[in-house]
């Protein structure tokens, strides 16, 4: 089936979106991530800190092309509407945890953001599986950053 330009230009407004709400991410961390986060008590499973941006730029990525793929499928509607839920949470987080170093906080913003991420995965799953399965690395992801935002919020109390 051939992709309209239409549908061309919807993928371009997801992939602008959320490489926005990763852009904002990246500035509310730049300065935290080289001064006050090497400088907090971490657990021994913390990942090297190279390793977060490209992932979570293959998260941004994937969760477009999911948002695309149910647009496409059911036009604007509920999963819709919790996928921008969960990303307006994702982009709270890194304000909370590095730019206001509220790591508590953080941690109930991230457990939300779980949540949200859950109810978007079965919502997208039910519209179009591609794009719920296009969000499970997401969640295995977000499940671990939850672990270790929970961690990182109990050894600097």
């Amino acid at each position: 089936m051939a992709i309209s330009a239409r549908h061309w230009l919807a993928l371009v407004g997801f992939l602008v979106l959320t490489l926005g709400v990763a852009a904002l991410s990246g500035a509310a961390t730049a300065d935290s991530v080289r001064s006050w986060y090497p400088s907090i008590n971490k657990p021994s499973w913390t990942p090297p800190s190279w390793l977060f941006g490209p992932v979570w730029t293959l998260l941004y990525l994937m969760m477009a092309v999911a948002a695309w793929l149910v647009w496409r499928q059911a036009g604007w509607g509920g999963a819709l509407v919790m996928f921008g839920v969960q990303l307006l949470l994702n982009a709270l987080w890194s304000p909370l945890f590095f730019g206001w170093q509220q790591i508590g906080w953080a941690f109930v913003d991230i457990v939300a953001l779980w949540l949200a991420i859950l109810a978007t995965t079965i919502l997208f799953w039910q519209i179009v599986p591609a794009a719920g399965i296009l969000f499970l690395p997401y969640l295995a992801w977000v499940s671990f950053a939850t672990a270790l935002n929970f961690a990182l919020w109990r050894l600097n109390v």
